[in-house]
Order: structure tokens, then sequence, then C-alpha cells
């Protein structure tokens, strides 16, 4: 890295690595699993360097428990994972929605079910970063298609879970994990770092989960003086008493909820390449983002009009963002390294305006340019 130009020739996996300690991460637990395993091996090195900790745990269960500690105690605390590894640790994440403790889970994703293709990309765990754990609960999913994003969809992904107290998912794939581009880097004076609001009253009137609708309460850690009301995992009052009342558990889940649907101008991020002014749109996250901009470009010099809707935060869903970009289109493209996991929430934004089709890979292959324009030429025709 050149220190004067803050510029990196960088693997996505060490992109990740270096955005999470740049957005003030000291704490990372994990266990290595391919393809993610890189960004242990880069918190294993560099964290240290600036007073963090590295612990690789016994599996990834156990990494999330770590984390979550770690986050409780006070530090920005990531992991990171790949397939089974995420599977395991789904409870865990719907805890930390629940307790409202902030952490981030990198997912670099790959193929399955199961064991799956350990060594190439995938988009198998779209649904999976939304729903995996049970009952509703609040999450946020960013997705990277390329190296510098990896960096700067990370400083966003922690700013995120530490203003919201919220787990925030970063997938990205293999594709993205082991690429390398040359990346700019931030410092303290280019780059918007959040950190948990923590309570401006004393113990005896602190009130540990009062907050307005929309809005996460102040985090008072563990050792501060303030005890532990409020990391209880049953329904529990803004006092963090252990509550069995309908009306107590409707107020607390309309409000961890709210925290996502109140602030959707801030969370939804999303670029409209061209989409609303054409006639074929290709809705794309992650690295088909990068084939999908180069096949509208093609398909436009054989005069047809197509353009890209980029998504690079696929939860909580920009519906309302597609279906205005869409509203000209007659067809709407949805690449996916899945059988389909996310045309069905496009199809919803576009409320039946524009035919929406699927282009589906799941022999471990990475979507080419040729398949999308493909695709955008004949769909033009119908």
């Amino acid at each position: 890295m050149n220190a004067a130009s803050q510029r990196a020739f960088m693997l996505g996996n060490e992109a990740c690595g270096a955005g999470a300690i740049a957005a003030g991460v000291r704490f990372f637990a994990g266990y290595p699993i391919t393809p993610s395993t890189e960004i242990a091996e880069y918190m294993a090195r560099e964290l240290p360097k600036v007073g963090g900790k590295f612990i690789q745990m016994e599996d990834e269960i156990a990494s999330m428990g770590a984390l979550m500690g770690a986050s409780v105690a006070g530090m920005k605390a990531m992991t990171a994972t790949s397939a089974a590894g995420f599977s395991l640790m789904q409870e865990f994440i719907g805890y930390s929605a629940a307790l409202e403790i902030p952490c981030l889970i990198v997912d670099i994703m790959r193929g399955g079910p199961s064991g799956g293709a350990a060594t190439l990309p995938a988009q198998a765990d779209v649904m999976q970063a939304r729903w995996g754990t049970h009952g509703d609960h609040p999450v946020i999913v960013l997705s990277c298609s390329t190296v510098p994003e990896m960096y700067h969809l990370t400083v966003k992904a922690v700013n995120f879970s530490e203003k919201y107290r919220v787990p925030v998912i970063l997938l990205s794939d293999e594709s993205i994990g082991h690429l390398r581009e040359t990346t700019e880097l931030g410092s303290e004076e280019t780059l918007e770092i959040v950190n948990r609001t923590k309570p401006d009253v004393p113990p005896d009137q602190f009130v540990p989960l009062k907050a307005e609708m929309g809005q996460a309460p102040p985090m008072a850690c563990v050792g501060e003086g303030y005890g532990v009301k409020g990391y209880y995992r049953l329904t529990r009052n803004e006092q963090g008493d252990p509550q069995s009342k309908p009306s107590v558990q409707d107020a607390l889940m309309r409000r961890l909820e709210s925290k996502i649907t109140a602030n959707l101008a801030e969370l939804q991020i999303y670029k409209d390449l061209g989409a609303s002014e054409a006639d074929i749109v290709v809705f794309a996250h992650g690295s088909n983002v990068r084939t999908a901009v180069r096949a509208c470009a093609l398909a436009k010099q054989k005069g047809v009009k197509a353009g890209v809707f980029k998504a690079s935060t696929i939860w909580p869903f920009p519906y309302i963002p597609v279906g205005e970009a869409t509203r000209k289109a007659k067809a709407v493209l949805v690449p996916e390294l899945n059988s389909g996991q996310i045309i069905g929430e496009v199809d919803r934004a576009c409320r039946g305006r524009a035919l929406v089709v699927g282009l589906n890979k799941v022999d471990s292959t990475l979507t080419t340019v040729n398949e999308i324009l493909d695709s955008i030429m004949e769909l033009s025709k119908s």
C-alpha cells in the first residue's frame, strides 16, 4: 500500500478486513471455512497492531457467542463464514437481533446444499440471510460487487450495526472474495464512523430499553456500572425485566421492526444505471452487477434500451426504488447464481407492470456477459 495515496491492490477478503478495522472493529471470533478464511487470516495478523483481539473458536456457534459477548462488553465485533458455518450461526443471529446486540457477520457465499462447491461462487444464501433465524426479526443485508465495495460496504455495515443495534450481514461470493482490485482506502478524515449511543444519565436513572419508534436505545455495556438488565432473551419491558404480557411483546416487536422500516432512506443503498429509461432492465446484485453493466452497454450498441438496477442493500428490499426504476420497462431480467431466491421480491416490486424473468445458474460458474446479453436481446423481441 502507498501510505500517501491510500491505495492498495487487495484481495476482496482482505479489503473486508481492512474496512472492518477502519470502522473500529477490534474483536474477531471465527472458524476457518472456504472461501472466507482470508478474512480471518487478515484479522489475525492486523488486529493486534491496533490493540484488537482475534480468537479462533472451535466452531461457528461458539464464534457467534464470543462475538456477542465482546459486543456487550463494549467492542465493535465481527465474524466471517460461509455455507454450513452461516447455518450454524442462525440461532445466535436471532438472539443478537432480539437483544439488540450490534455485530457484523460476513458471509462469503459458495454453492450448496451442505458441502457444495467449496471453492466456487454462488449466491445461495440470499433468502437465508433474511429468514434464516426463526421469528420476526430486524436485519440488514448488504451485497458487494467489487473489491472496493468490500471495503466501503464493510464500513457502512459496521456503522449500521452500531447505530441501529442490529446484526448486519455482509454478503459476497467466492469470485469477489478472491478477486484482487485496486482499492481506495479511507482515513479518519474521509470516513464517516458511527459509534453506538451511550447512556447520558447515571445508572439509577437509566431505562435500558426506552427508545422512540425507529430508534435504538442507548447501549450500556457490561462493566460500566449499569448492570445487565435488557440482556435477557425473553420478552422484556423498557426496564429490562422479563414480561409475558401481550402488550409488552407487541410494543417490543413493533419497535424492533421500526428500526428498519422507519429508516429505509438511509438503509437502502442502490444505483439506477440507466434503468429508469430502459425498455429492458437488469436487476442485479453482487458479482452479477459487473456482467450486467457490460451486457447492457453492448445491448445499447445493438439498438436496445437496456439499463441496470444495482442493489447494494438487498434486505430491507428496495421495493419502492425498484418499482420506480422499472416503471417504463417492458421486461426485467434477474440474473442469480441460485435457482431464484430474489426474483419474487423483484416481481412484487414491479406489481405486474413488467414481465419479470430469471436467469439462473447453479453450476458454480459465473453468469457471463453473453448470457445476459442474449437474454436481453430475446426479451427485446417479445
